[in-house]
């Protein structure tokens, strides 16, 4: 039985499961890049990203070019048998251009030009940037485009990340377009929208209009949204321009960019996943979130859900600890390679670490990398080695997918956006948050998850659950609806989809606009009540429901329509005796954020009643049970990670990849470590 099909997919010559890192030559001599090819190989290594911050190597003054360095790396590592994802350097400006076109630093909201001397020290509108972001991109492109170590492209790195937003008199007038063509140069249109006769600041000519800077108080959430937006798209254009510059000089090999996804900021990434070839993400542990296992399926989860649940590339993580992190805390033994098969697991076709020889000076010197400072007799080389030999024993499982769940998460960028600006009821009620507690009770619970964009394919009733699609949809936060999104929320229930929506949702449009008649607004009437009062909490304050459930951050003085049936009340707080959680038909309403006990009570609940895949066996409390499938459904593959410190006993019948043991209906997963099990078709997890 032949492996998935890969040969004619976007991926193209990129090996997978691709296994690496960052590498930046730059920082050394000769003879220290020929033996870190040799120890690469040693490793498994098979594709490294090349020149991530190389500009002022490859162009030390201006258009005095020199490859002679970048082109000794590529063919050293090509005579190796190392692929290279080659990087535009974009993110990080020579000194020379910055000193002699100041006017492309960024400018913060007061008024501050940030000096030069760090990476991502540039304005994403400034023509400047732009013009020489796109010479060094063509000049690359022009050299290696045809190279064949060069298998990908690796397009600036982590955009929005550092300079998310530029206030300078260039972005200014740039802003100042974007508005004038979304508002078809209507400046009373824009008023209206922004809600300008507040405090009376009414613009009166175009000119007037300037981002959001800063003033003696608040400015109009709709402005600041507008300018997220304009931000957003700026980054995205100058992906767009270096992209296409890559496409027409280096035909066929795929082009991307490293996201940043779980950070949950700034980039609206459902917009950005349709630009890139292959999603890529780089992804770093909090090490001391005491959820950080949970945090590791979330962050996959989302890179799928982006990729559209195709395979995908985790571009980064660390071996180890990370230095910009309050205390640079060291992962157990182990830990390294059960995070990367965890993401693995969830779909990635890849995995790359920062970086490949640990920097001797430098800011990120004590980040950790593959090769660390010890050198070759190191455990997390050791480990590195150990890693890569396990990838490579999963070479039949790449170009499968993740069989689609029949519970969704959704996540609007947008809503979250205009949830976390200030002058909001509570700052305490934060989408990333709620996402994350939700999403951590299913995984606590065992109940794997798709995350979706609003409105998505998941929300259309043609492909909702008659089909085995996505038949719970949860929604724990959406504050901005717009009304597309409430029609697809409509549809979703009307064909029999089973709806929970959390508090604090639906209430505004997308310009932050409350939404005429009854909270909670666009959602009122397919929810069956109205909240006649918000109630935010007071810090570290709880709720009790009288199903044994506990509320925190927030409550809701809620009024049913008839034929809404009240599954249970508050019994202290704010809203004490009051509806706290809600049903009318298939679509629930929770008045209060539940703790993750709660939610893990509730969840598994009305995921049966909505007819979803139960839990694998031997899944849940720290040990995850994720299935991987060829196209034809004819090969799966079953992962059994534990993170838990006791041996688990995971449902499986097969031969285990890592291990070569043959299991028959039961696999033991020894505490902190992988199983790959190959097995037989099956059906939808």
């Amino acid at each position: 039985m032949s492996r998935p099909d890969r040969q004619h997919s976007v991926w193209g010559r990129v090996p997978r499961p691709a296994y690496g890192a960052d590498y930046n030559p730059e920082q050394w001599d000769a003879a220290t890049r020929k033996d870190d090819v040799r120890l690469m190989r040693e490793a498994g290594v098979n594709l490294v990203s090349l020149g991530v911050f190389a500009w002022s190597w490859i162009e030390p003054r201006r258009d005095a070019f020199d490859f002679s360095g970048l082109d000794e790396a590529v063919e050293l590592l090509h005579a190796s048998g190392i692929a290279v994802d080659l990087a535009t350097p974009t993110a990080a400006p020579p000194l020379w251009f910055s000193h002699a076109h100041p006017e492309s630093l960024p400018v913060t909201a007061d008024g501050r030009r940030l000096a030069p001397g760090s990476r991502q020290a540039y304005c994403p509108s400034s023509p400047l940037y732009r013009e020489r972001a796109a010479t060094v991109t063509r000049r690359l492109a022009e050299r290696y485009g045809d190279h064949p170590a060069v298998v990908m492209w690796h397009v600036n790195n982590e955009y929005a990340n550092g300079n998310a937003h530029c206030w300078c008199e260039t972005s200014a007038t740039a802003f100042r377009t974007l508005l004038r063509t979304t508002y078809g140069d209507d400046l009373d249109a824009l008023n209206h929208r922004w809600g300008t006769g507040v405090w009376g600041m009414t613009y009166s000519d175009w000119s007037q209009v300037t981002p959001p800077r800063t003033s003696t108080s608040r400015l109009p959430p709709a402005l600041w949204l507008d300018f997220y937006r304009f931000s957003d798209a700026e980054h995205l254009a100058c992906f767009r321009a270096e992209r296409d510059i890559v496409r027409a000089h280096s035909p066929g090999r795929p082009v991307t960019t490293n996201f940043m996804a779980s950070a949950l900021r700034w980039s609206d990434y459902w917009r950005w996943a349709r630009e890139v070839d292959i999603v890529s993400n780089d992804h770093y542990l909090g090490s001391e979130d005491p959820h950080r296992a949970a945090e590791l399926a979330f962050a996959a989860d989302l890179t799928r859900g982006l990729a559209g649940g195709r395979p995908w590339l985790l571009m980064e993580h660390s071996t180890s600890g990370v230095q910009w992190q309050p205390r640079n805390i060291a992962k157990v033994p182990g830990e390294m390679a059960r995070n990367t098969l965890t993401h693995l697991a969830r779909g990635a076709d890849g995995a790359l670490f920062f970086q490949w020889r640990q920097s001797a000076y430098g800011p990120e010197k004590w980040h950790s990398a593959m090769l660390p400072h010890g050198g070759e007799d190191t455990r997390v080389l050791r480990e590195a080695r150990d890693l890569g030999n396990a990838v490579s024993r999963l070479a039949d499982v790449a170009g499968s997918t993740c069989p689609p769940a029949t519970i969704a998460l959704l996540l609007d960028y947008e809503a979250m956006w205009a949830l976390e600006l200030p002058d909001r009821p509570s700052s305490d009620l934060t989408c990333g948050d709620a996402l994350r507690t939700w999403h951590r009770a299913l995984w606590t619970a065992g109940l794997g998850c798709d995350i979706v964009a609003a409105p998505a394919p998941a929300l259309d009733p043609a492909s909702a659950p008659a089909s085995g699609a996505h038949r719970l949809l949860l929604v724990p936060s959406l504050y901005a609806l717009s009304a597309a999104t409430a029609r697809a929320l409509e549809a979703y229930a009307e064909s029999g989809g089973h709806l929970v929506v959390g508090p604090f949702s639906g209430v505004v449009d997308p310009d932050d606009r409350v939404h005429p008649g009854p909270y909670p607004g666009a959602l009122r009437d397919l929810v069956g009540l109205t909240v006649d009062e918000y109630l935010p909490l007071a810090a570290g304050a709880a709720v009790g429901l009288d199903d044994g459930s506990t509320g925190n951050v927030w409550a809701e003085r809620v009024v049913p329509d008839a034929g809404t049936e009240v599954e249970c009340r508050f019994t202290d707080g704010p809203a004490a005796g009051g509806p706290a959680v809600l049903r009318r038909g298939n679509v629930r309403y929770l008045a209060t954020r539940p703790d993750v006990p709660s939610l893990l009570r509730l969840l598994p609940r009305w995921a049966a009643q909505a007819g979803c895949a139960p839990a694998p066996r031997g899944s849940g409390d720290g040990v995850e049970v994720i299935r991987r499938s060829g196209p034809s459904g004819e090969r799966s593959w079953l992962f059994a990670v534990n993170h838990t410190p006791s041996t688990a006993h995971v449902a499986a019948t097969g031969t285990d990849l890592l291990s070569g043991a043959r299991t028959t209906g039961v696999i033991a997963v020894p505490a902190g470590e992988v199983a790959v099990v190959e097995e037989g078709g099956t059906g939808p997890r």
